[in-house]
């Protein structure tokens, strides 16, 4: 199979698809890779580093769609892109379609297969695809809000940790799965004092168990979520429902009960986020204010560590993507992909996108 690795052209994405290693083991398996020429400047990469591998540098984006049977990227591809999709092709990358009524409808125009990243679960209820950026998104959002928390920056000044004397930052993580639990240990390290918020009561309990005396559990309903975020100087939003949009957990009201200053990580944002007023911002523009309260909402957190990123990412994506290569489109009957499976010949296959755009 031809495979194709472009460019990422989101703003302020360093991620690229894949490693040189990664090259090497696609190579092995009788493939073609294609690399758009300087892919992989921003994660540490050369060209070099992948041709070594077996790659074949290309020129253009145009190029990559124009010759490959599956194009593997990291982000979902943008309305400059969307000429360039063959009927037939496979795109196997991160798509979150729920929060995009206009990519989806991009993605049946095209014809082509569309195997997501997010949606790909195990029968055993986890997402193999989407738990290494979740990881890097939940450990980053304590450092992103404690910047945000720096005056300068609009935030109310409060140093996260505290210091000898000085009680530290209240921190509220709605959500305890895999962001949700990486912020909260980040944030306790950090020194704050740590609420984090889940409706399953297995998931509380485990979550005392493995998280330090700093970390508090709670069962999250309204009243609960309008109290903590109200006492908290850093609330982070790491909710997620599978292939669906972010329930909105946060209104104005709750918004204008916390201290002005105060900081909301919105981490669910490439699912529509779990604010009402949340809205995606940029690594080069990363917040914005409503109701006096700092929002962070970054739609691509991990690719302001691109190499971590690509390491992190390529470990999980790899064994899916030697698997595509050698079974082509007809993986639409492995069972093993039914759930990232989102769109073939213009139909909306995932049931959770089904009832949105249906």
């Amino acid at each position: 199979m031809k495979i194709g690795i472009p460019k990422e052209i989101k703003p302020q994405e360093s991620r690229v698809a894949i490693v040189p290693s990664g090259v090497c083991e696609l190579v092995k398996d009788g493939n073609t890779v294609l690399i758009e020429r300087g892919a992989g400047i921003e994660a540490g990469f050369s060209d070099g580093d992948f041709t070594a591998q077996g790659a074949k540098i290309v020129d253009s984006s145009a190029e990559i769609f124009g010759a490959c049977d599956m194009v593997f990227k990291v982000k979902e591809p943008l309305p400059s892109e969307y000429p360039l999709i063959r009927p037939g092709q496979i795109l196997f990358t991160y798509f979150h379609f729920a929060a995009s009524p206009e990519l989806t409808r991009a993605m049946q125009k095209t014809n082509a297969l569309c195997v997501a990243y997010e949606t790909l679960e195990l029968p055993d209820g986890s997402l193999p695809l989407l738990i290494p950026m979740s990881e890097i998104a939940g450990r980053m959002a304590p450092q992103c809000g404690a910047l945000a928390l720096e005056k300068h920056r609009g935030g109310s000044g409060v140093l996260l940790g505290g210091v000898p004397g000085v009680k530290p930052a209240m921190v509220t993580i709605l959500g305890g799965g895999v962001s949700g639990t990486h912020a909260a240990q980040i944030a306790a390290g950090m020194g704050a004092q740590v609420n984090i918020l889940d409706i399953s009561i297995p998931r509380l309990r485990h979550l005392a168990e493995i998280l330090p005396p700093n970390v508090i559990t709670l069962f999250s309903n309204s009243h609960v979520i309008a109290e903590t975020c109200g006492a908290s100087d850093l609330v982070i939003g790491a909710v997620l429902v599978h292939g669906a949009p972010a329930p909105k957990l946060i209104n104005r009201e709750i918004l204008r009960s916390m201290r002005k200053g105060s900081v909301f990580v919105d981490v669910a944002v490439d699912q529509g986020g779990c604010s009402e007023t949340t809205h995606p911002t940029t690594h080069k523009e990363p917040t914005y204010i409503e109701e006096g309260v700092v929002h962070y909402a970054v739609a691509n957190i991990p690719g302001a560590v691109g190499r971590t990123s690509t390491f992190a990412l390529t470990n999980a994506t790899l064994p899916f993507a030697r698997k595509i290569a050698r079974r082509g489109t007809s993986i639409i009957d492995d069972p093993e992909f039914k759930t990232a499976i989102n769109i073939y010949k213009g139909e909306i296959l995932y049931p959770a996108l089904k009832k949105i755009f249906t």
